[in-house]
């Protein structure tokens, strides 16, 4: 019997691929193209025009302390809001960049890394990286390194390709809380629930040394930016110097009166920042041994402090009740406030902040399961024209003359750098950690 044929619609078309409307089925589809825009921050664009007209400028052979500086140096302006597939959805506790600021690394309580593009803040990659929640993070000074801890005191060895390549079990006996690197990338420390810091060789991944001394959990530690000195603090409301050769403890600093959530070490080596549940910032000199400033104005306890990377007196600071605030060492109050940075219809601790490697916008992470990027105004970081920043946020209610927008306690007031600071006060004050104008 002869075969029975059917006629198709494109059986006589000419071979290759169906058209682009056609599957592989022979159905016709109706596809709307639509065009996502997303936010952007491109400090690239600045980058490039500057070095078109700096032939041009004279300004370029003054020193930095007589040149001004731009209308609003703060990154207090919100660009976007990140968050996890919401079926997986969990509090970030840490948040770093990478060395090249092209890729942000978030790390959640579920035991995920996501990766996020650092330009357009789009989600790139996710992978379980630990099986329990992830506490800690810290890049190498080599850039090429990473390592990570979590609740179940394992540290693990990370490349800059995200690949795994090599686990220490059992580093601690509770939740490694935090990690830093030596300068020299040959060792680092950790400090955990356990009541430890201990210090390790990085190559070989062996313990060294074993830092006693704290009474209850040490939850931030910090290797010096040039000597080989670690600070801690814990809930034991006591801040701890260490000689990482030695291991013995130098000096201990009892002023706080609550639990110690952060420790930060400034860039100059002089200056020690603190963060307690006392709602209260500590600054200490190390040359004198001694508080230098208090910093007051949270209303809940704060929990996570950032030096910016280039501007040694500048900082900002989370608190547990998801306001951040960026503060000058010259001054005892904030120069700006977000009181709403973060909020949501339970707890929304900020756990983490962290700068971008060339400072022009800061990441924060934090308990209501999102990360949130906010940058500079004024014309040193670039936002496309096609976004209207901020406003998809309803928090974001109130403008400033500068057009920054803010959250619900209307407009902050951003004091100027000649009011109030140490030393002789306006341009050229000398800082007390480095001893030069700035």
């Amino acid at each position: 019997m002869a075969p029975e044929y059917h006629h198709h619609p494109y059986a006589h078309a000419p071979c290759g691929p169906p058209p682009p409307h056609v599957d592989g089925f022979g159905a016709i589809r109706n596809r709307k193209q639509t065009q996502i825009q997303r936010r952007t921050v491109d400090y690239t664009g600045s980058v490039v025009r500057y070095t078109q007209i700096r032939k041009w400028s004279s300004s370029d052979l003054w020193p930095p302390a007589a040149c001004s500086s731009i209308n609003n140096p703060f990154a207090a302006q919100f660009v976007h809001s990140c968050t996890n597939y919401r079926a997986r959805a969990s509090s970030i506790n840490r948040v770093l960049w990478t060395p090249s600021g092209r890729r942000l690394i978030t790390g959640s309580q579920n035991g995920e890394f996501t990766l996020w593009n650092g330009d357009s803040f789009n989600h790139e990659l996710r992978i379980q990286a630990h099986d329990h929640a992830i506490r800690s993070m810290a890049w190498s000074f080599g850039d090429e390194d990473w390592i990570s801890g979590d609740d179940g005191g394992t540290i693990r060895y990370w490349k800059s390709n995200m690949n795994n390549v090599l686990v220490k079990e059992s580093a601690h006996q509770e939740s490694v809380r935090d990690l830093s690197f030596c300068k020299s990338n040959l060792k680092f420390c950790s400090c955990s629930d356990d009541t430890t810091v201990k210090i390790w060789d990085f190559e070989r991944c062996q313990q060294e040394k074993t830092l006693t001394g704290h009474g209850w959990n040490v939850t931030s530690v910090d290797w010096h930016p040039t000597n080989s000195l670690i600070a801690s603090g814990g809930w034991d409301s006591v801040v701890k110097l260490w000689d990482a050769r030695s291991g013995r403890e130098l000096c201990s600093f009892y002023d706080h009166k609550n639990w110690v959530h952060s420790v930060k070490w400034n860039r100059n080596g002089n200056w020690l920042l603190t963060a307690s549940k006392d709602q209260v910032i500590k600054l200490y000199d190390l040359r004198a041994m001694k508080e230098l400033r208090s910093f007051r104005g949270h209303q809940n306890k704060v929990t996570a402090l950032a030096w910016h990377p280039l501007t040694e007196d500048y900082f900002v600071s989370g608190s547990s009740d998801g306001s951040i605030f960026h503060w000058l060492v010259g001054h005892e109050t904030p120069q700006v406030e977000i009181p709403n940075a973060h909020s949501n219809s339970y707890n929304n601790s900020v756990w983490d902040l962290q700068w971008h490697p060339i400072g022009h916008m800061i990441c924060s992470g934090s308990n209501d399961r999102t990360t949130k990027f906010w940058c500079r105004s004024g014309d040193k970081s670039k936002i496309s024209q096609n976004q209207s920043i901020g406003n998809q946020n309803s928090a974001f209610a109130c403008h400033m003359n500068s057009n920054v927008p803010f959250p619900f306690h209307g407009p902050p007031t951003i004091a100027t750098r000649n009011e109030g600071t140490i030393g002789s006060g306006g341009v050229g004050t000398i800082i007390p950690g480095v001893g030069i104008a700035v």
